[in-house]
C-alpha cells in the first residue's frame, strides 16, 4: 500500500511538472509573439494604395525614406532610366513631371552635345526650332545640396538664374563648376534634380556623336537624336 501511494504521488508530481512546463512554454511563446508583433514593420496593402487611402509617397515619407519619382526617357538610340529627387528638388521635379505628362517632350531632340561635359535636350524640334512648353520659368534650386556629378540630370537655363523651363541636361562627367556657390548671378549654379539609374551607356553614346553647327547653334549632333517619349511612374 505504501508503494502504491508513493507511486501515485510520483505520477501526480510529474503531471504537475509537465502542466507547469507547458504553461510556462505557452507564456514564453505568447511573450515572444507579442515582442515580434511590436517590432514588426507593417507595409500598406496594395489595395490601400490603389484606392488612395494611403499614397506610396506619403508612406515612404512617414517611414523617413526619400521618395524618388521614376522616369524613362525613350530616345531614338535607347532608353535612359532616372530617379528624380522629390524631396530636395520639389519645384524642378514637379515642373519636369508636368511638362512630361503633357506630352511636350515627344519629338524634341538632344540639340547640344559636348563629349566630356554634358548632353542637352528638351527644347528644340528636329528642324532646330524652339518649342514652347507654355510654362513659366521656375525658381533655381541649385542650393539644394545636390552636385552636378556624372549621370545627374539638371535644369538648363539662360544667364538669368531663375529662367529654367523645359530644357535639361545630363552631366557626362563631374562638373563641379556648375554647382551652387552663392546667391549671385555667377554663383547660383545649375539645379540638379535627379540621377540616371540605368542607361548611362546611352548617354555615353549620345555624347560621342559627331557634332557641328546649325544656324546660330553650336555643338549640334550631326545624327538626329530624338526624344520619343518621357514616361513618369510613381
Amino acid at each position: 500500500m505504501k508503494n502504491f501511494r508513493t507511486s501515485n504521488f510520483f505520477i501526480a508530481s510529474i503531471a504537475l511538472l509537465v502542466m507547469s512546463s507547458c504553461s510556462e512554454n505557452e507564456s514564453n511563446n505568447d511573450a515572444e509573439e507579442n515582442l515580434t508583433q511590436q517590432n514588426q514593420i507593417f507595409y500598406p496593402d496594395e489595395e490601400l494604395i490603389k484606392n488612395d487611402k494611403i499614397t506610396l509617397k506619403q508612406f515612404k515619407k512617414d517611414m523617413g525614406e526619400a521618395f524618388m519619382t521614376q522616369v524613362t526617357i525613350k530616345t531614338s538610340v535607347g532608353d535612359i532610366q532616372l530617379e528624380l529627387n522629390d524631396e530636395k528638388a520639389p519645384i524642378s521635379v514637379e515642373n519636369f513631371k508636368t511638362i512630361a505628362n503633357s506630352g511636350y517632350y515627344e519629338g524634341t531632340i538632344f540639340h547640344r552635345v559636348i563629349n566630356g561635359f554634358m548632353v542637352q535636350g528638351g527644347g528644340l524640334t528636329a528642324d532646330m526650332n524652339n518649342k514652347s512648353s507654355g510654362t513659366a520659368p521656375i525658381q533655381n534650386e541649385a542650393n539644394n545640396g545636390l552636385s552636378n556629378d556624372r549621370g545627374t540630370i539638371a535644369m538648363a537655363r539662360t544667364m538669368d538664374p531663375h529662367s529654367a523651363t523645359s530644357q535639361f541636361f545630363i552631366n557626362h562627367k563631374d562638373n563641379g563648376f556648375l554647382n551652387h556657390t552663392g546667391e549671385t548671378s555667377q554663383g547660383w549654379g545649375y539645379a540638379v534634380f535627379g540621377v540616371v539609374t540605368d542607361g548611362m551607356d546611352v548617354v555615353d553614346q549620345i555624347a560621342e556623336v559627331a557634332t557641328g553647327s546649325s544656324g546660330a547653334y553650336q555643338d549640334v549632333p550631326q545624327e538626329l537624336i530624338t526624344i520619343e517619349s518621357v514616361v513618369i511612374s510613381e
